[in-house]
């Protein structure tokens, strides 16, 4: 009997203006840190995180992130984490820069703090990181042998941050019960090394109940910048929640299609993870038999959010079927999380892709009569 395996955050908080208690909640982590953001975030958070950690007689090193979650990128940090001696490494930003936060602090055995600017993946509470070559294209999967010591989300900036981002990560996280199901169902492995357990399953599940009840209040609140209950229940659905649903409940189908899709060039790549794991997931759906009405659902809800449900909302409109052959051949190469709920081939997936895509039309139809 395979092992059921859970893994977490040491600590997560989330709140209106949590960002003034970073020095409180980094108690006994040392006073040397390094704070990896890119040059748009310096000015969103990052300046604010050192000034935070100055009050807490906490020595900060800056370090402007190039941009892409690279071996090059975190081996380049690593070495001046290493030179600065920190025991600690704070990334802040988007989901790119935190993984390159992950990988770096795991280079030099620190401990791990996490500060997203946007609801936008659930990256910030997982052991993993996602690894791109420079040119952008995925690379690997990296395990660490811990999740973040502390994930600190202060709603006030996220609540300040495009509604696109959000939305984004709303469907990132709406990913994560669909695929969950499906591993369980299948008898697949996590992320986390083991079986499904029981909590991973509920928290996956208790992730689309969030997003379908509080999702488009949520966006309405971030579209006027303001925090609420709605943005709040939201806010740990794409983060949290999802973070460990996806992580303990199980990677399918939906984002083994996302990583296919680096595979071609193009404007695709404009698009963020989240926006592209929508359509992935609509793709998974195709690829199991579900209602019209199932389906139609998840369309809708996409749609009412402006994220892309057809091939050409995804910049993908005139590709050929020797293009699509390429993203599924990539979706089931030997290791992607594809196999840990499908026995399928690439041809099946390009199926699936050209069968979500004319779901999609014929609901955009259907809805304009």
């Amino acid at each position: 009997m395979s092992l059921r395996v859970y893994i977490s955050p040491s600590k997560y908080v989330q709140g209106k203006n949590a960002l003034e208690k970073i020095g409180e909640y980094m108690k006994g982590m040392g006073s040397k840190t390094i704070v990896i953001a890119d040059e748009m975030v310096w000015g969103i958070a990052g300046d604010k995180v050192v000034q935070e950690l100055e009050k807490a007689n906490i020595s900060s090193e800056k370090v402007i992130f190039n941009g892409e979650a690279s071996k090059i990128e975190i081996n380049r940090i690593a070495e001046i984490a290493k030179n600065v001696q920190a025991t600690v490494v704070i990334g802040v930003g988007g989901g790119k820069t935190l993984d390159t936060a992950k990988g770096v602090s795991d280079e030099v055995n620190a401990y791990t703090v996490i500060i997203p600017t946007a609801a936008s993946t659930d990256a910030p509470t997982s052991a993993l990181s996602v690894v791109y070559s420079d040119e952008g294209t995925f690379d690997s999967y990296r395990f660490y042998n811990k999740n973040p010591d502390l994930v600190l989300v202060d709603t006030k900036i996220i609540a300040e941050a495009p509604p696109r981002l959000l939305a984004s990560g709303i469907a990132d996280a709406l990913a994560t019960w669909v695929e969950a199901r499906s591993v369980i169902a299948f008898g697949g492995h996590t992320m986390a090394g083991g079986v499904t357990t029981i909590a991973g399953e509920a928290i996956a599940e208790k992730c689309e109940e969030v997003l379908f009840k509080y999702g488009h209040l949520a966006y309405e609140s971030v579209k006027a910048k303001v925090v609420t209950p709605a943005l709040e229940a939201v806010v740990e659905a794409n983060t949290l929640l999802s973070g460990l649903g996806f992580e303990s409940g199980g990677l399918a189908a939906a984002h083994a299609i996302h990583n296919g899709f680096t595979a071609l060039e193009g404007d695709i790549h404009h698009l963020s993870h989240g926006e592209k794991v929508a359509f992935g997931t609509l793709v998974q759906l195709a690829l199991e038999q579900h209602s019209l009405e199932e389906i139609e659902r998840y369309i809708a809800f996409y749609i009412s959010l402006g994220l892309p449900v057809t091939l050409e909302d995804i910049h993908l409109k005139n590709a050929s079927r020797e293009d699509i052959m390429k993203v599924a051949h990539a979706a089931t190469t030997k290791g992607e999380t594809i196999h840990n709920a499908f026995n399928v081939s690439a041809d099946d997936v390009a199926d699936a892709i050209f069968a979500a895509d004319q779901y999609a039309k014929a609901y955009k139809d259907k809805i304009r009569k």
